[in-house]
């Protein structure tokens, strides 16, 4: 079993959030032992018949239950949003269970106006793996061509990770997003999905992608925010602080795993070698997600941007944290990047003095070029999350 980063709380209500597979059954089931706590999976298909038919029986069952079970834990809520009126009922009788609400997407709930708990539950996401949650375990080159999805990156088969991957990308993906979203052109987003896969990480082109899914822009603007919604990925949006040096007034998007990414664009049969720019590319994906999920893990308010000047000069990714500390970010692949590949950190600098330059490299030992501090890239986590 492995340690996630994730810190769950023992005595207090919440929602776990995150993609399928991402192991959300697996941690509860190891936090919270059956004998203590009562469980319903919704994506069984009697159990969730069974309380859609009668949402009361849920709320009837919990106030029977033997006391010794102080937890609640409902996997896949969002299948069955009624049940929320009856956990918020619950919520307010005297012995309350502690309730472990899991789910893949909070669009739905949001959608139909489900009972949210108006702050008796917390929120929590769960991503794929981490580097330090895998310890020894990690391969960084595993990492960037199949992703960290837990049944994905412990198959020791290649071939049957690639299957997984695209059985993950062909099948549940798009079923579970078409389930969400009550898209009215699903054929188009289908040609949008493996359209956004390979601009994976630029800036969106929406005009470029309405045309080539025969969509209209407001579409394309809509598709993204549903991927977002979802949790299939998230929108990075540029660096404001200077609307001189400002280029982009669009964001990049990045999928939330680098294995579904290569299975939404068709890649993963083409290789991922060190040296290469789809290396390159994949690594700067790969970092990126880790900060996010640092900044989910430990809870940090930080702001997560880019910055790309107008002769387009470009900072991979921006970090201000609450205390005025402003950390700018270059990924390179290489393990001896050059001056020149440092521009954009010189220009950011030239509108925020006080910002850490950071070059993310697999360098094996930090070392400085001028201001700019090249860091092997696991140093980097600690030197911002600390």
């Amino acid at each position: 079993m492995i340690k996630r980063l994730i810190n769950l709380p023992k005595n207090k209500s919440f929602f776990l959030f995150g993609p399928r597979q991402t192991g959300k059954s697996t941690l509860l089931k190891s936090l919270f032992p059956r004998e203590t706590t009562l469980y319903y999976d919704l994506l069984l298909s009697e159990e969730y018949r069974r309380l859609l038919a009668r949402p009361a029986l849920f709320r009837e069952e919990v106030l029977s239950r033997d006391r010794r079970k102080t937890h609640v834990v409902v996997d896949e809520v969002q299948r069955a949003p009624e049940l929320l009126n009856e956990i918020h009922s619950l919520m307010e009788s005297p012995g309350s269970p502690v309730f472990c609400l899991s789910g893949s997407s909070a669009r739905k709930l949001k959608r139909c106006h489900a009972n949210m708990l108006a702050g008796r539950a917390w929120t929590y996401r769960l991503h794929p793996f981490t580097h330090t949650e895998l310890g020894g375990r990690f391969s960084l080159q595993k990492a960037l061509a199949y992703g960290t999805l837990p049944p994905v990156y412990f198959e020791e088969d290649r071939e049957a990770a690639v299957r997984t991957l695209k059985s993950y990308a062909e099948t549940y993906l798009k079923e579970e997003i078409e389930a969400e979203s009550l898209l009215r052109n699903i054929s188009a987003f289908y040609r949008f999905l493996p359209l956004a896969a390979g601009e994976n990480g630029n800036i969106i082109n929406f005009s470029a992608l309405s045309r080539e899914t025969g969509t209209s822009y407001k579409t394309v603007q809509e598709y993204f925010k549903i991927l977002e919604d979802t949790l299939v990925g998230f929108l990075l949006y540029p660096d404001c602080s200077s609307e001189r040096k400002r280029l982009a007034k669009h964001p990049k998007f990045y999928f939330f795993d680098t294995g579904v990414a290569r299975a939404l664009a068709g890649k993963l049969s083409s290789p991922a070698d060190p040296g290469t720019p789809e290396y390159g590319r994949l690594f700067e994906h790969f970092v990126g997600l880790e900060l996010l999920r640092f900044k989910d893990y430990f809870e940090k308010d930080f702001k997560l941007s880019f910055f790309r000047t107008d002769q387009g000069a470009e900072v991979d990714f921006i970090i201000e944290r609450p205390d005025g500390k402003t950390f700018a970010i270059e990924v390179k692949s290489s393990g001896d990047p050059g001056p020149g590949s440092l521009r954009g950190l010189r220009l950011f600098a030239e509108t925020k003095p006080d910002a850490v330059l950071y070059c993310a490299c697999t360098a094996p030992r930090a070392r400085s070029i001028g201001a700019v501090r090249l860091l092997p890239w696991q140093d980097l986590f600690e030197n911002i999350f600390r």
